[in-house]
């Protein structure tokens, strides 16, 4: 196990309004959800270097500081072959700069978990595994694993908030 250093994120306007719990769960990647929750609940996250509660609302500029994190090696996720990660990309039917969206077969999942090692989300983001917008990818919605249909995903966190408002308000 290895101790990270402790690092200062500024929050840009993409994560602006973004709770400070999911903020740090999209930055600590492999870490436990009850780790995170516990370093927030005890002090040592700070926003702009005081205490915050895990529902603050960041705001871009704000400074977040992470301790020291004892880091085990990472399990992780199944990856995806490399045929599978080709054969995703050859389903996007548009692409902009915020938005992605892929024509999802029946029979994936939208993503992995009760029993199914990967979804359509996972592969995407194997297969773009070099590019800066991999980790920020985000489900518009969902749709059952039965189901076909053109799946929205967000590449701008932003744009992820504008379109779940656009979905609640109908």
């Amino acid at each position: 196990m290895k101790k990270s250093p402790s690092q200062t994120l500024t929050v840009d306007s993409d994560d602006a309004d973004r709770r400070l719990d999911n903020f740090l769960l999209s930055r600590l990647k492999g870490l436990p959800r009850p780790l995170i929750y516990r370093i927030i609940r005890g002090g040592e996250v700070r926003v702009n270097k005081g205490r915050a509660r895990p529902s603050r609302r960041l705001v871009a500029g704000d400074q977040v500081r992470i301790p020291p994190l004892q880091r085990t090696p990472e399990r992780g996720a199944p990856v995806p072959d490399r045929t599978n990660v080709e054969w995703i990309e050859e389903r996007v039917i548009y692409e902009d700069r915020d938005l992605l969206v892929l024509n999802k077969p029946t029979g994936l999942a939208v993503h992995g978990g009760s029993g199914v090692s990967y979804g359509a989300i996972e592969l995407l983001r194997s297969a773009r595994a070099e590019r800066k917008e991999r980790d920020r990818l985000g489900l518009v919605h969902r749709l059952d694993r039965a189901t076909s249909g053109c799946l929205l995903v967000a590449i701008i966190h932003s744009f992820l908030r504008h379109l779940h408002q656009e979905f609640r308000e109908g």
